[in-house]
């Protein structure tokens, strides 16, 4: 997928299964025959078997657990999660990691257990407004990238997700300046792990239709995880052709 932008919608927690198959038709419908994009519909898991896609549309999971099976109340595994036709799966997203506790260590198990199963991860990484007005936004992005890929010695078949969790769901996108400096810090801390692969770093943070086209400019940004914005057809949509624009010059 490296030659292509993504655009990710993260539904969350909302929509039904109806729902779900409602709203991915819908916007494929709308992005038919779109150029030089994938899209990314992650519903719940219970909306991933209502929602048809084929190439240049995908499926991804919101999480799972990185054991194949076993006594593992309210888990979904990466076989489960493949029987649905997925081939992504978000891991270590800002809301997992603080809501649920996800450490570094257990964002690590399922980026190696996702990759053996031949799926994509969609690593999230980011930092909190303590992080940002500290001064250790660079150590705690470094911290996570170095963790969360122990073990794992080529990038080939990960993307990575940049969300500054200040920016998530509050309106506050990070500036230009702000993104393009720090997804270029980003690239070289990935590039220290794996200098044969380029890896695709998405922006994720109160991404709308009035700033996506200002943001697909910026330099290192290679699409966006979106999660609000992805909830509605015509923003959704929206920011997808917006970038299928900036892609076509």
């Amino acid at each position: 997928m490296k030659n292509k932008l993504i655009i990710a919608g993260n539904w969350k927690m909302n929509k039904t299964p109806n729902e779900c198959r409602i709203l991915a038709k819908e916007i494929i419908s709308s992005l038919n025959g779109i150029m030089g994009i994938h899209v990314i519909f992650s519903p719940p898991f219970t909306g991933l078997n209502e929602i048809e896609t084929s190439n240049p549309f995908f499926k991804a999971a919101q999480n799972c657990y990185f054991e194949q099976s076993g006594a593992f109340t309210g888990e979904v595994s990466i076989e489960m999660i493949k029987s649905c036709d997925a081939t992504h799966v978000i891991i270590g997203h800002s809301e997992r990691r603080m809501l649920f506790n996800e450490d570094n260590y257990t964002i690590n198990q399922k980026i190696l257990a996702v990759k053996k199963n031949g799926l994509i991860p969609i690593f999230c990484i980011g930092e909190s407004l303590e992080d940002r007005n500290n001064g250790s936004t660079e150590k705690k992005i470094s911290d996570q990238i170095e963790k969360g890929l122990i073990g794992i010695d080529s990038l080939e078949g990960l993307v990575v997700a940049y969300e500054p969790v200040w920016a998530i769901g509050t309106g506050v996108a990070a500036s230009p300046k702000e993104i393009e400096d720090i997804h270029k810090f980003i690239h070289n801390v990935l590039k220290n792990i794996d200098k044969k692969h380029y890896t695709q770093v998405l922006y994720g943070g109160s991404v709308k239709p009035e700033n996506s086209e200002e943001l697909i400019r910026v330099p290192g940004v290679d699409g966006f995880l979106i999660g609000g914005a992805s909830l509605n057809v015509d923003s959704f949509v929206s920011i997808a052709k917006a970038m299928e624009k900036y892609r076509s010059n």
